[in-house]
């Protein structure tokens, strides 16, 4: 859609405001509201703003930063009020020099998805965002309840909580995103709404459209959606697994499948998966980037902990979904350990280093760990097998950041910088935080 086109849809739209949208350091969405009567001089001119309150953007004494609108993200936000209708644009950072920020998370993953331009390639990947609906929290309460006591695939013709997500998945219809399933997860309260798989910026666009309708669509229903990694202690966590395939972007040609191979995937598909599994240690700080990733990231709750790849095998980091004849275009590789509290702009970007990397070193992937729970082998069966562990909290996934080059390289100094001091505040807060289970624990044994 070029500025014509916008400006003509958005009048058929009867649009009044337009947030421009733009991502911080940690994947919260930050937004500028303007009336309509502004947007083609702002497509025109871009939009200045001070950048020097947004986390990890430029100090106060170089704060001017401009907002360059993207048209093709343009998407109607159906639960305001048709008298106020408000729509949504993406856009990307520049600097007061109005060259590309490179703090901005959004353009880092444009720089990272150039390089494979270069190849003639395109990185696609199908993520499924997991989330929880609670109930409203009583006044002094910060401990929520789940919405619903459903089970996996559950269905109830009459189920609120059913017809909450419907009402989600054609909020995201409308947005424009294709959504192909909804259902309830293994987890009390617990959803996922999974959409069409699409080039890596364009999903990583639509994981945050989802983010923001399924949490005001649930307010409109009374109810609280979280994307938290961990909300409730004994009970599945939320994840988002992404299913990544490369296309040759000339023949259309998916480049991970090879109809000799005994498990169809190509040289170039098995180093993809070495790449990614070589560098998954380093990968946590910014796929799983949160303290309380950390409490997902444990045996006996279906997320991942080990790091190998298999066919069928869902406890294996990197999983291959079953082959069917003739769908050579659905091989992929399903990578297990992203949790939906990722800024996707930058979990896509390292991601696709750490395959680039693999495939440019030709890195042989280790053999498959098909027909083994990981989750049931001690640690000295582990390490006969040359299976290692994810790290085991926010700050060893940050120690390990710091000594991947090829990681650090695809993020840039600036975001690198801005990323790490972000998230070493955040350990430092938690740490030095009294919790519950620590008064529980020892108020009156200590």
């Amino acid at each position: 859609m070029n500025d014509k086109d916008l400006l003509a849809r958005v009048k058929e739209d009867k649009v009044k405001f337009v947030s421009l949208q733009f991502s911080d350091v940690t994947g919260a969405i930050k937004s500028v509201d303007m009336p309509i009567a502004g947007l083609e001089g702002a497509l025109e001119d871009g939009v200045w703003f001070d950048g020097s309150s947004v986390e990890g953007f430029a100090n106060i004494e170089g704060s001017d930063m401009l907002l360059r609108l993207d048209p093709d993200s343009y998407a109607l936000l159906p639960w305001t009020a048709v008298e106020l209708r408000r729509a949504r644009i993406f856009c990307d950072i520049l600097g007061a020099d109005e060259k590309p920020f490179e703090g901005d998370p959004r353009g880092t993953l444009k720089r990272q998805l150039a390089k494979l331009d270069e190849r003639g390639w395109m990185y696609n990947v199908g993520p499924e965002p997991e989330f929880i609906l609670f109930k409203g929290r009583k006044e002094g309460s910060i401990h929520p309840k789940p919405h619903d006591e459903g089970a996996y695939f559950e269905f109830s013709s009459f189920e609120e909580s059913a017809m909450v997500r419907n009402d989600m998945m054609e909020t995201l219809r409308i947005m424009g995103l294709e959504v192909e399933v909804g259902h309830h997860e293994v987890a009390l309260g617990q959803h996922e709404i999974d959409f069409r798989f699409a080039n890596a910026l364009k999903t990583a666009d639509n994981v945050f459209t989802l983010k923001s309708a399924v949490k005001a669509v649930a307010a409109q229903h009374g109810l609280t959606a979280s994307f938290m990694p961990k909300p409730v202690f004994g009970i599945n966590g939320s994840g988002m697994h992404c299913h990544q395939s490369l296309f040759d972007k000339k023949s259309g040609a998916n480049l991970f499948f090879d109809p000799n191979d005994e498990a169809h995937l190509s040289k170039t598909a098995y180093s993809f998966i070495a790449g990614q599994l070589t560098h998954a240690r380093a990968l946590a700080a910014v796929v799983a980037p949160t303290v309380n990733s950390y409490k997902r990231l444990v045996p006996g709750y279906e997320a991942p902990v080990y790091i190998g790849w298999a066919q069928k095998n869902r406890s294996a980091l990197i999983r291959i979904p079953r082959y069917t004849e003739g769908r050579d275009k659905a091989v992929r590789a399903e990578l297990r350990f992203p949790d939906p509290s990722s800024n996707p702009y930058l979990a896509f970007t390292v991601m696709l280093a750490a395959a680039l990397d693999g495939i440019e070193k030709k890195l042989e992937a280790p053999k498959p760990l098909n027909n083994i729970n990981l989750y049931h082998l001690d640690a000295k069966e582990r390490k006969k097998l040359g299976v290692k562990e994810l790290p085991g909290s926010l700050a060893e996934a940050l120690n390990e950041l710091d000594k991947d080059e090829v990681v650090k390289a695809a993020l840039g100094e600036t975001m690198y910088d801005a990323f790490t001091a972000a998230k070493w505040n955040e350990w430092d807060e938690y740490r030095l935080r009294v919790t519950d289970y620590e008064i529980e624990r020892y108020l009156e044994t200590a």
